[in-house]
């Protein structure tokens, strides 16, 4: 049951209207907030409006957002997440036990390392590979029969990219759910669903409010019939992990300059990314932009009108001196997270600890909206004492 799409309308325009026009009862160019949380009954019993009971599902500005975000996912519908985590859980959770999850290693270690916890608690068998490798990670699909196949694209921090299209195809054909995490394409960018998955997810957390003030979640679905769908409905409003109204007209302000944000974000990024790889301290740049990344081809097809804000990039040397580089930045914030009109800098390593198998020297950038040049100009004063040999 596919959402009709209005394809005469771009999403930046949509966007900028925040899927909706002029609020009929007011006027107002801005909807209001809602922050009731239960809704009246008349002298007989019945509910003031039809559609409003208890606000776990009833506020009409997560409407209006989880509306507008469906639609740009070219999706049914789509439900918002108390954060991008809450999302990940109640998409696992359809899972049974003595069931299989298969999932993408080298992906967000805060996933990794939930499925690992729940799975073991659960008791569900959880298989960790290599999604780059289509070939063989399809046929660990038909191999292990999983019931839920989720993966991570560009997955965090490596970028790698995986295909889509067939891992969909292969999962489907096993009776395996596509979840597809596409928090560093964001839907202006990458379209899981038009490429066969069943579900995407975002941590809305990061680019799609992009001013790192709201935690948030957000899934949506290809088919509002399906299984899946119905068990992630009913457990987003029985659980109760809901977006508070606030939180929601925060995420719906940021997204309404969403499409002008990654434009520059990626932008920014490339320009970025060719700066570090002609550096001689830098041993190599991970972002799918560039023609010398193994997945540049495969992203070219899947990804529109850029490769994303979110690269990572390995310096020559110690740990001890990618934190020196780290620490030498001026403009670019040390901090967690990504997507915000900010650039932020990690050392993966020191948030992950030695036992990731993250490589010493691992710098991750999340590029914001500032000048290029002037981000430019920071990480190569970052980098020099590097190059002189200090």
């Amino acid at each position: 049951m596919q959402a009709p799409r209005n394809a005469k309308i771009s999403p930046a325009s949509r966007l900028a209207h925040g899927g909706g026009g002029i609020d009929p009862q007011t006027g107002a160019v801005v909807p209001p907030i809602q922050t009731a949380t239960t809704f009246a009954r008349d002298e007989s019993y019945r509910l003031t409006s039809p559609s409003h009971l208890y606000s776990r599902d009833d506020n009409d500005l997560t409407r209006q957002t989880e509306a507008l975000i469906a639609d740009l996912e070219g999706g049914a519908e789509a439900r918002l997440f108390a954060s991008g985590m809450a999302a990940i859980a109640a998409t696992v959770r359809m899972v049974r036990p003595e069931q299989t999850i298969l999932v993408q290693s080298g992906i967000y270690w805060g996933t990794t390392l939930w499925l690992r916890k729940h799975c073991q608690h659960a008791g569900i068998a959880l298989i960790e590979a290599d999604a780059t490798d289509t070939e063989r990670f399809c046929e660990t699909i038909s191999e292990s029969g999983p019931a839920l196949v989720l993966i991570e694209v560009p997955s965090n921090p490596y970028l790698g990219m995986a295909d889509i299209a067939s891992i969909a195809k292969v999962a489907g054909n096993a009776g395996a759910v596509t979840a597809v995490d596409a928090t560093a394409a964001t839907p202006i960018l990458m379209r899981p669903l038009e490429l066969g998955a069943d579900l995407v997810l975002h941590s809305a957390t990061k680019a799609l409010n992009g001013h790192s003030d709201v935690l948030a979640g957000v899934i949506s679905c290809r088919d509002a019939d399906s299984d899946a769908w119905k068990f992630i409905r009913e457990e987003r409003h029985d659980a109760g992990a809901v977006l508070p109204a606030f939180e929601a007209y925060l995420l719906l302000r940021g997204l309404r300059t969403l499409s002008l944000r990654i434009e520059r974000m990626c932008s920014n990024a490339q320009a970025i990314a060719e700066a570090l790889q002609a550096h001689p301290m830098v041993e190599t740049v991970l972002y799918p932009g560039l023609p010398t990344h193994p997945g540049h081809s495969l992203a070219t097809r899947q990804m529109h009108d850029g490769y994303g804000y979110l690269m990572s990039f390995i310096t020559k040397g110690s740990a001890q001196d990618a934190l020196g580089v780290v620490g030498r930045l001026k403009l670019i914030k040390r901090a967690t997270s990504l997507g915000g009109v900010e650039s932020l800098v990690e050392h993966r390593r020191t948030i992950e600890g030695d036992a990731s198998g993250i490589p010493e020297g691992l710098i991750r950038l999340s590029v914001g909206i500032e000048s290029a040049d002037d981000l430019i100009a920071d990480l190569m004063h970052a980098l020099s004492p590097l190059a002189a040999g200090e």
